[in-house]
């Protein structure tokens, strides 16, 4: 069993979660990712290590209640366990010294790019961070990125804060300016931005890696539930994953893969207490 030590909100149905987990908390590298299992005959779920402390023997996840798997991982409370959690998994991330850097991150994925960027900035980069959300209240980690970051740009949909418009205006922006046009792209959040990132620098030649997170069921390539295609080639997201070069992202195979269990989710969610149904958000993926 795994504890779970701290449960606090962050964001509209966005929990931060910080766990007993001794040993994932010594082997996490950034990037790397665990299979959260909440309960017997329950859904596993994929999550991105935040962050982790090898010392007091804890990992922190982030999770958007969106179904009725994550909403009961959200809703453990503190002192109570998780059945199992598996990991860490999947490749760590490729840190090297490219000089400018920009981290993307959409909604909850900016507790994805959290991990990704702090070590770009530990390894020498200049890092400039781009947070998105819908409004105010769905910008997250903002001061936490802040503190390694050369500045942070936030955009809202609605205006609520920081500049009104997408994550990609903000990148065009950075990119037309020759002090600011970075040398590398890291971005996380829903498929269409990534999708939309790596359109936007791919006429520019510019590195451009982005987090994949498809259906996931055992996280070692076993059953090939999450499969992606990348240059033409079938690689599994969890073993050769989870972050590959967006250029060669077969984009509209994963947008059909993540619907695929759409019905099924939707008769978990009828069975679950009326009082829980209005917490799940409804989101694009």
């Amino acid at each position: 069993m795994f504890e779970v030590l701290e449960n606090d909100t962050l964001a509209p149905n966005v929990q931060r979660l910080v766990v007993r987990a001794p040993r994932i908390a010594k082997a996490r590298k950034p990037g790397q990712f665990v299979i959260v299992h909440p309960e017997k005959g329950g859904e596993r779920i994929p999550l991105t290590i935040a962050d982790a402390d090898p010392e007091e023997g804890t990992i922190t996840l982030f999770v958007q209640a969106v179904g009725a798997s994550t909403l009961k991982i959200t809703g453990t409370p503190p002192g109570s366990p998780l059945l199992d959690i598996a990991g860490p998994l999947g490749k760590e991330t490729d840190i090297e010294n490219w000089g400018r850097v920009v981290c993307v991150g959409g909604g909850v994925g900016t507790a994805v790019l959290y991990p990704q960027a702090k070590a770009l900035a530990d390894a020498g980069n200049e890092v400039t961070t781009i947070i998105g959300g819908r409004s105010a209240p769905f910008i997250i980690l903002a001061n936490e990125l802040g503190r390694f970051s050369r500045e942070v740009l936030i955009t809202t949909e609605d205006g609520s804060l920081g500049r009104q418009g997408f994550v990609t205006n903000a990148l065009q922006e950075l990119i037309d300016d020759p002090q600011r046009c970075p040398q590398a792209i890291f971005a996380v959040g829903p498929v269409p931005m990534m999708r939309a990132i790596c359109e936007l620098s791919r006429p520019y030649g510019i590195k451009t890696i982005v987090s994949l997170n498809p259906i996931m069921i055992d996280g070692t390539g076993m059953c090939g539930g999450c499969r992606v295609k990348i240059a033409g080639e079938t690689k599994f997201a969890c073993v050769d994953g989870p972050e590959f070069d967006g250029h060669q992202v077969d984009f509209d195979l994963l947008m059909d893969r993540l619907t695929m269990y759409r019905e099924q989710e939707a008769r978990l969610v009828e069975d679950l207490p009326e009082s829980l149904k209005s917490k799940i958000t409804k989101v694009k993926r």
